[in-house]
């Protein structure tokens, strides 16, 4: 803290000059700062996969593809026949039993609700299928 109260010669009162010095209190909060900004841990959005290791195992039987198609109008299709929500997990259920489990190809359209396609997905995750493709790409690219 500093004070500046003139020379005692002078005929006129100066003013009192009373200023707090702010730079070691601002050099203080950038060392503060910085050691909260080297403190604090990286943050990693990511999700962890499971990924294959290694060549896949070779095998003369070719699984068995089961189709399920989702048309534009969010009409759920198992190989090629329509089915409502209690048939389609019944489907997958029988499915999953199966010691060679099929692949599951899912092809969406790119009209079709994206719920439904969650619905279709997730019950594929939660049954225990694990040979899943989505497949139809190609018309999602503009």
């Amino acid at each position: 803290m500093s004070m500046n109260v003139g020379t005692p010669g002078d005929s006129e009162e100066p003013e009192v000059m009373m200023d707090i010095n702010t730079t070691p209190l601002i050099d203080v909060m950038l060392v503060l700062l910085v050691m909260l900004i080297i403190t604090i841990p990286i943050q990693l959005h990511s999700v962890n996969l499971e990924m294959p290791v290694g060549a896949p195992p070779t095998s003369l039987i070719k699984p068995e593809k089961i189709q399920i198609d989702i048309d534009n109008n969010s009409v759920v299709y198992w190989q090629g026949l329509p089915v409502s929500a209690q048939e389609l997990e019944a489907n997958m259920k029988a499915v999953a039993l199966a010691t060679n489990q099929p692949e599951v190809h899912l092809r969406p359209n790119k009209d079709a609700s994206y719920a439904v396609f969650a619905n279709v997905l997730s019950s594929t995750k939660r049954i225990g299928l694990n040979r899943i493709a989505v497949i139809g790409s190609e018309q999602f690219v503009q």
